[in-house]
């Protein structure tokens, strides 16, 4: 077949005045007539492949045809395709050779692509434990003593850890190699016990809530932002005091204002504060109170995803929800018999879609609730051991499990992670962690990853490589760095201006005479101090004492009473012969002015009756 395309070149010598522009549209626009052809022509041919055999006679007769036609259409420049024996007929020009294999193959490909993802669509859903990110571990050393606070940041490429040891260590997964070290430890309660971190919706804050009264914020590499005011202890009215009074017991940052965060500490108060005014004041305050109208002590407390409603678990066993979006003076939600009364409610969490409440409580038991219905729990859980009054509970990304620590007494077995679906709390999976009871866990949305912390200081990180993003994935791969030796001078020189030439004193050429002045010098050819056998002398003490205290409150029980102590008089006149013969001090100055000692006379007793009569009685002298 003849292609009848007409080029810039013919065009002028049919008298067109052709541009490069008008060439291009019209090359365009036949490239477009030539797909179109061509994939209504493979689809009637897939079609009709069956009814062949058939038409091979009506072909025949149509090639004639087609032959005639295609003469026919040669000034024109069209090209009649005929694709069966049918009087279909497409306008444009036939397939250029090599072009059919091409396209059957992107028909194939586009067909194997359907048939996958029906097939994806075909496969099962997979299982509550294969959806745990559990394949791997890797374990972080961050002390001896209990890990009490647990914090990602947003975006996963920080963790935070605190314990009971008062330390706070920074791990950075993008800077952290195989030796899985931190790279920042920081004190920043003195000598409390971290109970609380968390990072805030933004990442470049984290809330330390720690043992005493004055939460702290930190930024993002650790150094303190700003620490929360004291109240004073002295007044009865909670809410007329500028902060906590007593020990904190738990705290988190508003997910919606970042700016915000709340606290809630054993002087029975859950207060909020706002970063922007300097934590000088608490914005607003809530008081739990009993039944019967009392003090209520805080122990856990949250936020919902929403920001809305605010949680706080009592030592009642209570569990009291306030409206963000109202007054603060009355609870909008309460549950009395939530857990026993006088046990610590270690954790409360609000679920993804903020309609159910998971909390964990002192009396062993995880309990869910339906915000809608907040009297009785949905579904509860027993005999799950609680030592620890920060051991969490938290629910999965997807909403459909709860996950919590179990504790354990010393030697008798291993602490375990647990994985309880959400309907009806029964044990999906359980992992062991260590010997030591688990008592924080923290599942991260955006890296799929559990990190768990125990109680021997020990923090392990779950991940599959599969599932997982980031996170350990980044540091695992690492090798450790190799220890780069520094050479270090022994000895530096040290260039004054007396040590130049002009100003060194000439070294002497025998050592005899530099002998002999040293032996001159009184200090340098001192004999050595010789050992005290004796109580002490010249400031130096022998056994009677380390201290010269020590020394001399020896020396005064031992010493013999003195029969002079009584009579000042006598034990000075025991030493006049000795005196006499023998002046010093006194009597040496006075041996020539005054030989003989002169006393000043004794002075006459007055008499008894001077005294009694007034002076304008007395006898006038003269």
């Amino acid at each position: 077949m003849d292609y009848n395309l007409d080029t810039p070149s013919t065009l002028r010598g049919r008298g067109y005045k052709c541009t490069a522009r008008m060439f291009n549209k019209e090359v365009q626009h036949q490239s477009k007539l030539e797909l179109e052809g061509n994939i209504e022509h493979h689809e009637d041919i897939e079609s009709k492949k069956t009814t062949k055999a058939d038409d091979s006679s009506s072909s025949s007769g149509s090639d004639s045809s087609d032959s005639s036609d295609s003469e026919s259409d040669k000034t024109s420049g069209k090209v009649k395709i005929k694709t069966s024996s049918n009087d279909d007929e497409m306008i444009g020009p036939p397939l250029p050779p090599g072009f059919g294999p091409i396209v059957d193959d992107k028909l194939k490909q586009q067909s194997q692509k359907y048939d996958s993802e029906d097939d994806d669509s075909e496969e099962e859903e997979e299982t509550l434990d294969q959806k745990i990110p559990s394949s791997h571990e890797i374990s972080l050393n961050h002390g001896a003593k209990t890990v009490s606070a647990l914090t990602l940041d947003p975006s996963g490429a920080r963790l935070v850890t605190g314990g009971n040891d008062y330390q706070v260590k920074f791990f950075d997964f993008a800077g952290m190699d195989a030796s899985l070290r931190y790279f920042r430890q920081i004190q920043p309660c003195e000598s409390h016990p971290i109970r609380q971190l968390q990072y805030s919706s933004t990442g470049d804050k984290i809330l330390v809530v720690s043992g005493n009264c004055k939460p702290k914020v930190l930024d993002r590499d650790g150094h303190e932002v700003l620490e929360c005011m004291k109240g004073d202890p002295y007044i009865n009215d909670v809410a007329n005091t500028k902060g906590h009074t007593a020990m904190l017991n738990g705290g988190c940052w508003n997910p919606k204002v970042r700016e915000e965060f709340m606290t809630c500490s054993n002087d029975a108060s859950v207060r909020l504060w706002d970063v922007n005014t300097g934590c000088k004041k608490h914005k607003n305050i809530m008081k739990p109170k009993t039944q019967q109208g009392r003090k209520c002590i805080p122990t856990a407390c949250c936020y919902s995803t929403d920001g809305r409603w605010i949680a706080c678990g009592c030592q009642d066993g209570s569990i009291q929800i306030w409206d963000h979006n109202k007054n603060f003076v009355n609870v909008g939600m309460v549950s009395r018999t939530a857990h026993m009364n006088g046990t610590d409610t270690s954790s409360l969490c609000f679920s993804y879609d903020d309609r159910v409440l998971a909390s964990r409580g002192g009396d062993d038991t995880v309990k869910l609730w339906d915000i809608r219905n907040f009297k009785t729990p949905l579904v509860t859980r027993d005999g799950l051991t609680n030592f620890f009054p920060v051991t969490d509970c938290i629910f999965s990304p997807d909403d459909r499990m709860v996950v919590t620590g179990l504790s354990i007494k010393k030697g008798q077995g291993k602490g375990k992670l647990l994985f309880m679906d959400r309907q009806t709390l029964d044990t999906v999976t359980e992992i062991e962690i260590s010997d030591s009871s688990v008592v924080r866990c923290l599942w991260h949305p955006r890296l799929n990853q559990i990190v768990v912390g125990s109680a021997d200081g020990i923090v392990k990180l779950f991940y599959d490589p599969k599932k997982s993003h980031r996170g350990a994935l980044l540091c695992v791969v690492k090798k450790p760095r190799e220890s780069k030796q520094m050479q270090v001078l022994s000895k530096t020189q040290i260039i004054t201006p007396y040590a130049l030439p002009m100003f060194r004193e000439a070294r002497p050429t025998s050592t005899r005479k530099f002998e002999e002045r040293q032996r001159k010098d009184p200090l340098k050819s001192r004999r050595p101090d010789l050992p005290i056998t004796g109580p002490g002398e010249g400031g130096r003490l022998a056994e009677k004492g380390a201290t010269l205290s020590q020394y001399v409150v020896q020396s005064m029980i031992l010493k013999k009473p003195d029969k002079y102590e009584s009579n000042p008089r006598e034990a000075i006149l025991r030493h006049a012969k000795e005196a006499a013969e023998n002046p010093f001090w006194v009597d040496v100055a006075y041996q020539k002015t005054q030989p003989k000692k002169i006393f000043q006379q004794p002075q006459e007793e007055k008499g008894e009756d001077d005294d009694d009569h007034p002076l304008y009685k007395k006898h006038k002298m003269g």
